[in-house]
């Protein structure tokens, strides 16, 4: 009697075997499309940091600071005569 209920349990034993199998390379597949995926986005941030970086050191550099001091604000650097020296 138990012989009669080996042969088919063992062919199921071996359909979930496939079936597990099947699965699991799928979700090994789409595990490696989502990293691939991932490592994408992480070079396009990273050359946006790049730029970004960029970007604030020339809107930041004393130059250009100094430029719109004196065109937009008006400012000079003061004469001799119009210092003062505070001393502690």
């Amino acid at each position: 009697m138990s012989a009669r209920w080996l042969a088919p349990l063992l062919l199921l034993l071996v359909v979930a075997s496939a079936l597990g199998v099947a699965y699991s390379v799928h979700e090994a597949r789409r595990l490696t499309d989502r990293t691939q995926q991932l490592l994408s986005e992480q070079a396009e941030l990273e050359t946006r940091w790049g730029q970004l970086l960029l970007e604030h050191s020339t809107w930041g550099s004393y130059a250009r600071v100094e430029r719109l001091a004196r065109e937009e604000l008006g400012m000079k650097l003061p004469e001799t005569d119009e210092r003062v020296l505070i001393r502690p």
